[in-house]
């Protein structure tokens, strides 16, 4: 299995970034796609997460109304859209096939994008 995060970049305060994770290698049906965090001198933190087939998705509370994740079953891509960005939400944003709901423990990790939310 590889995943492959991309779309982290450097963003002013109160701006938008759609970050995708592109997986490869096998099916992924009833698999639950979800990306964490994590900010220099901070532990992991869960972000959002989605089932692959029905499309249920979790939030980690801090962040509902402001992250969306979705995904593209097509294009076999988990995106997550992050709006109103603030200083704090910059960290390297890794996407995992995650072992439950608001779990920071996976069984397949990307390398992470970083994401940097200047103020």
């Amino acid at each position: 299995v590889q995943l492959q995060a991309s779309g982290g970049r450097l963003v002013q305060t109160g701006g938008s970034l759609r970050l995708s994770c592109a997986a490869s290698g096998r099916t992924f049906s009833n698999q639950i796609m979800g990306w964490c965090r994590q900010a220099p001198g901070k532990e992991r933190e869960f972000v959002a997460a989605i089932n692959w087939s029905r499309g249920t998705t979790v939030y980690a509370d801090s962040l509902k109304g402001r992250f969306t994740i979705s995904r593209d079953n097509a294009k076999n891509t988990v995106y997550l859209q992050m709006n109103s960005l603030k200083p704090e939400d910059t960290a390297v944003y890794l996407c995992a096939i995650l072992q439950g709901w608001g779990s920071t423990r996976g069984d397949y990790w990307g390398k992470g994008t970083q994401v940097t939310v200047s103020s």
